[in-house]
């Protein structure tokens, strides 16, 4: 990767989050099955993951799996599981050996047990270590997690544990399956298409949106570092005027 393409003293973003899209319609488009998709777009998470270890970027997250997903056809989603528990028996080492940390965020008990367990496992063997945090989305959901994070608070204080007039933007957060992570500064969605299909719509309020026409399959470290060019051309305000920052 060429790193000289960035400015001399970039303010980098701290936390890259992308919706990795275009999977099915990269093998449909070659006539091959959507499952050998898949499995191309895992090599585009190595590269990815590669590419944000050498730019310095603390926080990589991916939307690995919505709760949506549940609903595709089963032998895709089979696809998908034996896909992912490859990649956790594979990649837990190298993954470790570079230093960086693996988490999962989304409905983990939805999950095969022996899937859970494997995520268990990377989490613990990973916990210190402190090159980059890669956050994986499984079986997440926006929506869900903030209703989740709503009802526990509204049970904390019918308990009266918890004076709602304290319940306050950051009190929710830490409620968040995200709790301790720096929001997104930058959200990348790969294959044209310009939504956020239910991926971090609390933490993304402010970040930057940058869609990128390749379908994920085909997405490079270049790709990732114009991505970064982007936002770094951009003014951030955070709502306030120009001339009040």
């Amino acid at each position: 990767m060429d790193e000289s393409r960035l400015s001399a003293d970039p303010v980098l973003p701290q936390h890259v989050a992308i919706i990795m899209d275009g999977n099915g319609r990269w093998a449909n488009a070659r006539g091959l099955p959507r499952t050998l998709g898949h499995r191309q777009g895992a090599e585009a998470v190595r590269r990815c993951i590669a590419g944000a270890a050498e730019m310095g970027i603390p926080y990589l997250t991916l939307y690995g799996f919505s709760s949506e997903n549940w609903r595709r056809p089963m032998t895709e989603v089979e696809d998908l599981m034996g896909l992912l528990r490859r990649y956790l028996q594979s990649e837990l080492a190298e993954l470790h050996e570079k230093g960086i940390r693996l988490r999962v965020i989304g409905e983990r008990d939805r999950l095969p047990g022996d899937i859970a367990r494997l995520i268990d496992e990377a989490e613990r063997r990973t916990r210190d270590n402190a090159r980059l945090n890669l956050i994986i989305a499984l079986s997440y959901g926006s929506r869900q997690e903030i209703a989740a994070t709503a009802r526990r608070l509204a049970e904390e204080a019918a308990a009266g544990r918890l004076d709602p007039a304290m319940i306050d933007e950051d009190l929710f957060a830490r409620g968040l399956l995200t709790a301790g992570i720096p929001d997104p500064d930058l959200l990348i969605r790969t294959s044209g298409e310009q939504r956020l299909s239910n991926f971090l719509l609390w933490q993304a309020a402010y970040s930057e949106l940058v869609f990128v026409d390749k379908l994920w399959p085909d997405f490079e470290e270049a790709d990732l570092m114009a991505a970064v060019e982007e936002y770094l051309r951009r003014d951030r305000r955070y709502g306030a005027a120009a001339e009040s920052q």
